[in-house]
């Protein structure tokens, strides 16, 4: 796993919807779950969101603590 790609989940902000502003790695997993139904958005958005609803669904976020405090 390239460490960018990570380190995107924790920089990266939602740039719409309701949760707009808040960084991809803080979504709520219903809301991940939601999009995951319907789809998620094209682009590296869309590809940031199921690597991170991936990671949530496999309980896997504290990979993501040493990126958070950089």
């Amino acid at each position: 796993m390239d460490t960018e790609i990570l380190a995107d989940l924790v920089r990266m902000e939602m740039p719409f919807g309701k949760y707009k502003g808040r960084v991809l790695a803080d979504l709520p997993e219903p809301y991940l779950v939601w999009f995951a139904g319907q789809g998620f958005p094209a682009g590296k958005l869309g590809e940031r969101m199921a690597l991170i609803y991936e990671i949530k669904l496999n309980g896997l976020e504290s990979l993501l603590d040493p990126l958070r405090n950089r």
